[in-house]
């Protein structure tokens, strides 16, 4: 009985573990990709260079050597600190500016009426 309890413990932990590595890979992707904007045009910019001067050395393959080594730069990078999170034991929930992960409506500001002044105050 002790055996199937933890047997039955260690497989929620480890689905949680690879549910919070999978979390976290598509929110650092997708933070890469729309907040990291300058950051892609600054490696494209340099992934051109780059294919330039490779095209003396290696003529017909410098292009896809430097394609293929930034976009898997990009996906280890992403892949690493995911796991690095989760080995840490940070789960997306308990970061405050992911509410829009998990549907949580963050409120800005609560509502003020224009009577409120006048009549909030008024215990009968």
């Amino acid at each position: 009985m002790v055996s199937a309890q933890s047997a039955n413990l260690e497989k929620t932990y480890s689905l949680l573990v690879i549910k919070s590595f999978l979390i976290w890979t598509f929110t650092l992707a997708v933070c890469l990709l729309v907040v990291g904007f300058p950051l892609v045009v600054l490696m494209a910019t340099v992934g051109c260079l780059l294919s330039i001067v490779l095209q003396s050395v290696m003529p017909v393959s410098a292009v896809l050597f430097v394609a293929g080594g930034l976009i898997m730069f990009n996906v280890m990078a992403v892949l690493l600190a995911a796991g690095v999170l989760t080995v840490k034991g940070v789960h997306p929930k308990e970061i405050k500016w992911l509410s829009w992960l998990h549907g949580e409506e963050e409120q800005l500001q609560s509502t003020v009426y224009a009577s409120c002044p006048l009549t909030c105050d008024i215990n009968l």
